[in-house]
């Protein structure tokens, strides 16, 4: 195959599965965007409300596990794991809608949505390594640039026309999801992805034990505990903002839309920041991005209550870098770790990560019971400052010169 058909080729796999994603992803904050109007309908209880989201990352973090220790992202070819785990993630949401009337039933859909997806985003990164070798901090921020748009898309489904009818956020994300679970289909294996490796018990304990894999862990870890909280609650916190600033008619509405774009301009994030660490080093801009997103955490106090002219660029700047390092961490693992389960590594690394953030999740409500939402998002810079002594230890290793081919 000449150089040129190879590079075609692979440039129309990023864009399936990068839209495919896309389309999926759409399903994890499908019920957190339609929360309000399901708690009004359900008489939920704030608790329960939270739940929601918090069932998700459960269920991703079981089913990652599980996936883990069967080795199931390395066994089992990663566009049918992709496809399979995207459509019933689909049909258990559109239960949701269709069914479902009380909080237990509507926690526990949830719950197997995140076991679902767990299926669809570690085998999403190992099909972008299987295609890149060079370019592959470009290519798999891509991926998750497409995940972060997919994840704020449930917001722009409410702020179009959900506001009031949560059904319409939740079949509206379903439908997406099964389009998205035909287009993985198509995706051929690449050139540099492992063949399907047999069940190994140790290879789990052998990723543990390897020093460059797990600081890059700890970068990732450090990244989640700010990540999944700030997505989660910022939409509580704009409207309180906007309240609180004399806009409260159609505060809902608005919140929605900065929402959205608060999430989807991390996809930009992620792949500029894909580029620049092909150039610079996985190390430095994951420790750059860590620094800027933890010091917002600190500082979005200040803005609350101010005119949208100052608090939207302030969050817009904030949710850029909050994800931008996410996929270099991705990438990174798939570096150090052992090239036959790669998948599997993955799959751990994200698992943990998610088991963070349903802390974090729930810490933060909790924090602005006792202080309001102006500085409920403090305790969320910790996470950066782990995550970046993590990068820069792994920097003065031996181990960073398989990062991004030598440049740390």
């Amino acid at each position: 195959m000449s150089s040129h058909s190879f590079s075609a080729r692979r440039r129309r796999v990023l864009l399936v599965i990068a839209v495919a994603e896309l389309l999926v992803m759409s399903l994890w904050f499908s019920a957190t965007a339609a929360a309000p109007e399901l708690a009004t309908d359900w008489g939920l209880t704030p608790s329960e409300t939270a739940w929601l989201t918090i069932a998700v990352q459960l269920g991703f973090v079981v089913g990652a596990f599980v996936s883990s220790v069967l080795t199931l992202s390395d066994v089992v070819q990663p566009r049918y794991l992709f496809a399979a785990s995207a459509f019933a993630g689909a049909v258990l949401t559109a239960a949701i809608a269709g069914f479902v009337t009380s909080a237990v039933p509507a926690i526990a859909l949830r719950f197997l949505t995140g076991v679902a997806l767990a299926g669809v985003y570690p085998p999403g990164m190992k099909i972008m390594a299987g295609w890149f070798r060079a370019g592959r901090g470009f290519a798999i921020g891509v991926l998750v640039g497409a995940l972060t748009i997919g994840s704020a898309l449930p917001h722009l489904l409410r702020g179009v026309g959900g506001v009031g009818q949560p059904q319409l956020v939740l079949y509206g994300a379903a439908g997406l999801a099964v389009v998205g679970a035909f287009l993985a289909l198509w995706v051929e294996p690449g050139p540099y992805q492992a063949p399907a490796a047999p069940f190994d018990p140790g290879a789990l304990g052998r990723m543990l034990r390897d020093r460059g894999t797990m600081l890059a862990n700890g970068g990732y870890f450090g990244h989640m505990w700010e990540l999944y909280a700030v997505w989660t609650w910022i939409p509580a916190f704009l409207i309180a903002s906007i309240s609180a600033s004399g806009g409260g008619a159609g505060a809902s509405e608005t919140a929605s839309f900065i929402a959205f774009g608060t999430i989807a301009v991390g996809g930009v994030g992620a792949i500029v920041a894909g580029v620049a660490s092909d150039r610079a080093g996985r190390t430095v801009v994951t420790s750059v991005s860590m620094v800027t997103s933890g010091a917002a955490s600190l500082l979005v106090g200040f803005v609350f209550g101010s005119s949208l002219l100052v608090l939207v660029p302030f969050v817009l700047v904030w949710g850029f870098a909050v994800v931008a390092d996410s996929a270099q961490f991705s990438a990174a693992v798939s570096e150090l770790a052992e090239e036959s389960y790669v998948g599997t590594a993955l799959t751990m690394q994200t698992a943990i990560g998610f088991l963070l953030t349903t802390v974090s999740i729930q810490l933060v409500p909790m924090v602005a019971d006792v202080v309001g939402w102006q500085w409920a998002f403090v305790p969320l810079a910790l996470g950066p400052v782990v995550g970046t002594l993590s990068m820069v230890r792994l920097r003065g290793l031996p181990e960073a010169e398989k990062l991004a081919g030598g440049r740390g």
